[in-house]
């Protein structure tokens, strides 16, 4: 035990991916068992973490409120800064009087350890590396998730892509992947605890591949083998994962969902080609079709960046004509920020933000038909949801869960049906 930290109180705040939800969750599970006591953000606290994102300018800007944020709020606690945003510019944070301790990726793991010795009076080290010359794993494990029903597990770290808009190969560090064991055993751990769904996640989750060549097909497979897990999702897959030995292998699994992330960012092969994406609209769409035959009304997902550098007017309606034959179910628009120290940042014929407004709007619009669009197709059916909650209103009662598509659904119940149902998977009429 670190004697330092026993019934320290400390809280924990965390902006960006769901990867980074995870290594909160797993810190704050690393930190309660050493003894340390977990109170909300604003409480009062000894120790305040802020695990900070860096995909954005923006985001970076976000990580630096919230840890001033914290220290406005308790002015006497150790402030800590961890995450992608200590990558990408630490010497920054080291000099930002508001900061007291910052820990790099790949050694959260160590945070117990890390604040001992701070407050042990001793130097705090072994709290950076550099990220791009690594290529161990770091072994992290989720005792208890924030959520009661469904629990995020990462399985995989770090992207070779190098996309030009992205940040993340520098803050991440190459692929590297977890031991399927490892993952097997959390999993089961987590299913013991009541956890009914796992959301397989991880920062390039398709280049999954441990020591002893497991697949990402293999995962799902031993996943679905572990006795209370009755549902698996997938987090944000690349294109070139969909083949017919993908699909053969997950299609005939009802424990894994027919739910698809599938990474986009333009439907425009120009503007894919600036990206240095590597696949092809078309390729994208006959990975949609693939999947397509071998589901009913499988949910496609995905992200799609407006106004990156050098989309004209043309290249953006090609984009919009081709979201048009795909019809996916949900589109997450982001309009294209500038983030220092990539390519794209660099690149000639910014796009103006008023442009990038209009397509975002447009696109919005676009997104918003096809989201009702499919959740209406199943309408006067049958539907499977895993009950996460249910709300209190003066009319009554509201179960609330997501069917396999995560299609939210959300009817007015007996209570005692709401609290007899929590965690459980229910059909019910959408």
């Amino acid at each position: 035990m670190f004697a330092k930290i026993i019934d320290k109180k400390f809280n924990i705040y965390t902006l960006g991916c769901k990867v980074n939800q995870y290594e909160s969750d797993s810190m704050s599970d690393e930190l309660k068992s050493e003894g340390a006591i977990l109170v909300g953000f604003g409480d009062e606290a000894d120790i305040c973490i802020v695990n900070t994102c860096s995909v954005t300018n923006m985001a970076e800007r976000k990580s630096r409120q919230i840890i001033h944020r914290a220290k406005k709020l308790n002015p006497n606690a150790v402030i800590v800064a961890v995450g992608c945003y200590v990558q990408a510019d630490k010497e920054s944070l080291d000099k930002d009087s508001q900061i007291d301790i910052v820990i790099g990726n790949n050694k959260k793991k160590d945070i117990a350890r890390i604040l001992n010795d701070y407050f042990q009076d001793k130097e705090v080290k072994d709290n950076y590396i550099d990220i791009n010359k690594t290529c161990d794993y770091e072994n992290m494990t989720l005792i208890k998730p924030v959520e009661h029903t469904r629990a995020y597990v990462k399985v995989q770290d770090g992207c070779n892509n190098f996309c030009s808009y992205c940040i993340i190969p520098y803050t991440r560090g190459r692929i590297r992947s977890r031991a399927l064991t490892d993952v097997i055993s959390e999993i089961s751990g987590l299913a013991k605890r009541g956890i009914k769904e796992v959301v397989i996640t991880g920062i390039n989750l398709s280049s999954y591949c441990d020591e002893k060549g497991a697949s990402l097909l293999e995962l799902l497979q031993q996943v679905s083998q572990i006795d209370g897990i009755e549902r698996i999702r997938m987090g944000s897959l690349e294109p070139r994962v969909i083949t017919t030995e993908f699909l053969e292998g997950i299609s005939k699994n009802r424990k894994i969902c027919p739910h698809f992330h599938l990474s986009l960012q333009s439907a425009c092969n120009e503007t894919l080609k600036r990206m240095n994406r590597k696949y092809s609209i078309e390729e994208y769409m006959e990975k949609c079709q693939m999947i397509r035959s071998y589901y009913d009304r499988p949910a496609i997902t995905t992200d799609v960046i407006v106004g990156f550098p050098g989309e004209t007017d043309e290249e953006f309606s090609v984009t919009k004509s081709n979201l048009e034959q795909l019809k996916l179910y949900e589109m997450h628009i982001f309009k294209y920020s500038i983030r220092n120290g990539t390519v794209a940042a660099t690149m000639p014929n910014q796009v103006p933000d008023q442009v990038k407004e209009e397509r975002s709007n447009i696109l919005l619009e676009l997104a918003a038909k096809y989201k009702t669009d499919f959740e209406n197709s199943f309408r006067g059916e049958n539907v499977d949801i895993l009950v996460e909650e249910y709300d209190k209103e003066e009319e009554g009662c509201y179960i609330k869960g997501h069917t396999d598509r995560y299609i939210l659904v959300r009817q007015l119940k007996d209570e005692s049906y709401c609290i007899d149902n929590i965690n459980k998977v229910i059909t019910i009429e959408y």
